[in-house]
C-alpha cells in the first residue's frame, strides 16, 4: 500500500523545485511533537519543522480542537461580511506587531501576502519598481517571484514575472559580495541601497527577509535594518518586511524585526500564525497606509481571503504560543541550539559558518575554509548537478532526523517545544552525516 501511495504521488503529482525524477517522498502517515512516522513504523526528528512552520510541533490538541469547533459553527464566509475571529486575531496582532502597524489583509499563503503588500505598495505610492536582494525568496506567484533574487526566479524569467525589479547585494557578511569585512565595511550593503535610490526614480518599495530565510539564515550586523529604514525614508520609499519565515517567535521575537527596533511600513507573514495546520497569510500595513484607502479603491481580494477557519487555528495557536511560554522556551534551547552547532563546526572542516538567531540557524558548507568557496552554487542546483547539501539531509533521513537541505545550507529550525534531549539527537545525526561533506574539502 505505501509503495502505491509512493508511486502514484511520483506520476500524478509534481515534486516541487526539482528535477521530478530526483523526487522519492517519504509516505508520512502521523505526527506528534517533535516527531513524525512513515508507513514503515520509523521516527523522524522533524528537525526542520517541515517548512520551518510547525512552530507549536504536531498534534497539539488544543489548537486541533479550535479548528474542529469552529468549522462546526461556520464553514465559510465571503470577505464581504465580517464575523468574530475576524476582529478577534485582529486585536490580537496589535498587541505583538511593530507598533505602527494597524490594518490588515488576510489571504492563504507567504506568497499571496507578498503579493498583497508589492499591490498596495504600488496602489499607495503610484509607483511601480521594487528593489530587493539576490539572495532572497519571498514566494512564486506572479509578482512574488519577480522580487526573489535566487535560482527559482530564473525558469520564468522575463516570461510570467512583473517587470520592474531591480536587485541589490544581500547583507551576507560571510560571502560578502564585496568582498569587505565587518565592521570596516560601513555596512556597504545598505549603502549600497541608498546610491540605487539616488540613481532610479519611480521606487514604490524595498523589500527585504529581516533574516534571510531558505537562503542560508542570515542574521544581518545591529546597524543593517536601522540604517535601511533611514535610508528608505530619506527617499520617501516604504520599506517592506517579509516576515514569512522569520516570524512567531521563530528568532526569539514575535517578529525579527523587533531584534533591531525597526518598523517598516508593511510586513507580511504566514506559516507560524496558525503553526503550519491550516493556510494563513497575514499582510500588516502602517496608519498612512490605511488612511489612504478611506478615499481610494483597495482594489485587491480573492475568494478564500480571511477564511474564518483559518482565522480560528491563528487565535488558537496565538493562545498556545502564550500558554506554552514558547518565547522563554526559545531562549533557553535556542542558546543550547547553537552551542552544539558551533561543536559541529569544529570538528568538521566543511562546516564554513554556523549562524542564526534562536531557534532558526544554518550550517554553511565550504570546500575551503580559507577561500570559503561553497560546496555548491544557484546554478548546481539550477541545472541538476549533484548537490553536496542534499546527501548530507539525506543521511541524517537515513539516521532518523529530517532537516532541509538547500543549494549549500543545512537549515536547523526544530519546533519551537523542542527540549535539549531533541536537540542532542539532531546534532548526533549531523555530526555523523557532516562527513560526507568532508569527504569534499580540498
Amino acid at each position: 500500500m505505501s509503495e502505491d501511495v509512493i508511486e502514484l504521488s511520483r506520476k500524478h503529482i509534481f515534486g516541487t523545485w526539482r528535477i521530478q525524477k530526483t523526487w522519492k517522498p517519504i509516505n508520512v502517515v502521523s505526527a506528534e511533537g517533535c516527531y513524525f512516522t512513515d508507513s514503515s513504523g520509523k521516527k523522524y526528528l522533524d528537525f526542520s519543522s517541515q517548512l520551518i512552520c510547525i512552530n507549536i510541533g504536531h498534534g497539539n490538541r488544543n489548537i486541533i480542537e479550535s479548528i474542529y469547533e469552529y468549522m462546526k459553527k461556520l464553514q465559510y464566509l465571503t470577505p464581504a461580511f465580517t464575523c468574530d475571529v475576524r476582529a478577534e486575531l485582529s486585536k490580537m496582532l496589535l498587541e505583538i506587531m511593530p507598533g505602527n502597524i494597524i490594518k490588515f489583509f488576510y489571504s492563504t499563503s507567504g506568497t499571496e501576502a507578498v503579493e498583497a503588500a508589492l499591490k498596495i505598495a504600488r496602489m499607495y505610492t503610484r509607483k511601480h519598481k521594487i528593489i530587493s536582494r539576490y539572495r532572497s525568496y519571498h514566494g512564486s506567484t506572479a509578482a512574488s517571484i519577480s522580487v526573489t533574487g535566487e535560482l527559482r526566479r530564473i525558469p520564468i524569467d522575463g516570461y510570467h514575472t512583473v517587470p520592474g525589479t531591480q536587485f541589490a547585494p544581500e547583507c551576507y557578511c560571510y560571502r560578502c559580495p564585496f568582498k569587505l569585512s565587518y565592521p570596516e565595511c560601513g555596512i556597504t550593503c545598505a549603502e549600497y541601497i541608498d546610491y540605487m535610490l539616488q540613481h532610479e526614480d519611480d521606487v514604490a518599495a524595498v523589500i527585504v527577509e529581516p533574516v534571510v530565510g531558505t537562503n542560508g539564515v542570515i542574521v544581518p550586523p545591529p546597524e543593517y535594518l536601522p540604517r535601511l529604514r533611514e535610508i528608505t525614508r530619506e527617499h520617501n520609499v516604504l520599506l517592506i518586511a517579509d516576515e514569512v519565515m522569520s516570524g512567531w517567535l521563530r528568532t526569539g521575537e514575535w517578529f525579527a524585526v523587533q531584534h533591531w527596533s525597526v518598523e517598516p511600513d508593511i510586513i507580511t507573514t504566514a506559516k507560524g500564525v496558525t503553526s503550519g495546520y491550516l493556510p494563513l497569510g497575514v499582510t500588516g500595513v502602517s496608519k498612512e497606509i490605511s488612511d489612504y484607502f478611506e478615499e481610494h479603491l483597495f482594489a485587491h481580494g480573492h475568494t478564500y481571503e480571511a477564511h474564518p477557519v483559518t482565522l480560528a487555528a491563528g487565535i488558537a495557536t496565538i493562545n498556545e504560543y502564550n500558554r506554552l511560554k514558547i518565547k522563554e522556551n526559545v531562549k533557553i534551547v535556542g542558546e543550547y541550539l547553537g552551542k552544539r552547532l558551533g561543536e559541529l563546526k569544529e570538528n568538521h572542516p566543511s562546516v564554513g559558518e554556523v549562524r542564526g538567531l534562536g531557534m532558526f540557524w544554518a550550517i554553511d558548507l565550504t570546500r575551503d575554509g580559507k577561500t570559503r568557496k561553497p560546496m555548491n552554487t544557484p546554478k548546481d542546483k539550477l541545472y541538476g548537478r549533484p548537490i553536496v547539501v542534499e546527501k548530507v539531509a539525506s543521511r541524517a533521513s537515513e539516521l532518523g532526523v529530517f532537516v532541509i537541505g538547500w543549494v549549500n545550507n543545512l537549515l536547523i529550525a526544530p519546533p519551537l517545544i523542542a527540549t535539549r534531549e531533541d536537540i542532542d539527537k539532531g546534532v548526533e545525526a549531523l555530526d555523523e552525516a557532516l562527513k560526507i561533506s568532508d569527504q569534499e574539502v580540498g
